[in-house]
C-alpha cells in the first residue's frame, strides 16, 4: 500500500514540476507580447531619429544572418517531435537521438546569438546604445535565455531518457519538453519578423 502511494506522489511531483498550465503558458506568452510592444513603441516613434532600427554606423541590423540562425533553430522542432512520437510508441531509440538533436540544434542557435551580439558590440551597438539598444538585447536576450531553459530542460530528459525511465504510457516529462520547445520556436519567429524583418519594410 506504501509503495503505491509512494508512485503516486512520484507521478503527481513530476506532473507538477514538468507540466505547465494555461495560466503559466499564458503569462509567459504575454511577457513577451509587452516586450514586442514596448520594442514597437520605442523604435517607431524615433522613425527618422538617430536610433531608429540604426546601428552606430548608420547602417541596419543584419538579417541574413539572423535568419540562417532562425532555420536553425526551427529545424530543431523536427527532431524534438520525433523524440515524442517515438517514445509514444515505445521507441526509446529515437527518443534519444530527437532530444540529442534538438539539444545539439538548440545550442548552435545560442552560439549564433552570441556570435551576433561579439559582432555587435564590435560596432558599439551596446545596451547603452539609446532605446533602441536596450530594447534589442532585452527581447532577444529574454528570448535567449528562455531557450537555454529548454535546453537544460531537455538535458535533465536527455539523461532520465538514458537510464530508461520513460515509457509508452508514462512520457509527460518528454511532452512538457517538447511544448515548451515548440513554443520558444514559435516567439522566436515573433521576434525576428519584428526586430530583423518590419525594418525593411519601414526603410525610407
Amino acid at each position: 500500500m506504501s509503495t503505491v502511494q509512494g508512485e503516486s506522489i512520484a507521478a503527481a511531483s513530476e506532473h507538477q514540476v514538468a507540466g505547465r498550465s494555461l495560466g503559466w503558458w499564458g503569462m509567459i506568452f504575454l511577457i513577451f507580447a509587452n516586450l514586442i510592444a514596448s520594442y514597437l513603441y520605442l523604435e517607431i516613434r524615433n522613425i527618422g531619429g538617430p536610433f531608429a532600427f540604426k546601428l552606430p554606423s548608420g547602417d541596419y541590423l543584419d538579417y541574413i544572418f539572423p535568419l540562417f540562425n532562425t532555420l536553425i533553430l526551427l529545424s530543431s522542432s523536427i527532431p524534438v517531435r520525433i523524440a515524442g512520437a517515438g517514445i509514444a510508441r515505445g521507441n526509446r531509440r529515437n527518443l534519444v537521438l530527437g532530444l540529442l538533436g534538438t539539444i545539439v540544434l538548440g545550442s548552435i542557435f545560442l552560439g549564433g546569438q552570441v556570435y551576433e551580439y561579439t559582432n555587435l558590440v564590435g560596432q558599439h551597438f551596446t545596451v547603452n546604445y539609446g532605446a533602441f539598444g536596450s530594447a534589442f538585447y532585452t527581447l532577444t536576450g529574454f528570448h535567449g535565455l528562455h531557450v537555454t531553459v529548454g535546453i537544460l530542460f531537455l538535458l535533465v530528459i536527455f539523461i532520465r531518457s538514458l537510464r530508461g525511465d520513460f515509457t509508452a504510457k508514462d512520457h509527460f516529462a518528454v511532452q512538457a519538453g517538447e511544448m515548451y520547445w515548440h513554443f520558444v520556436d514559435f516567439v522566436w519567429l515573433a521576434v525576428v519578423s519584428t526586430v530583423y524583418l518590419l525594418p525593411l519594410l519601414l526603410r525610407p
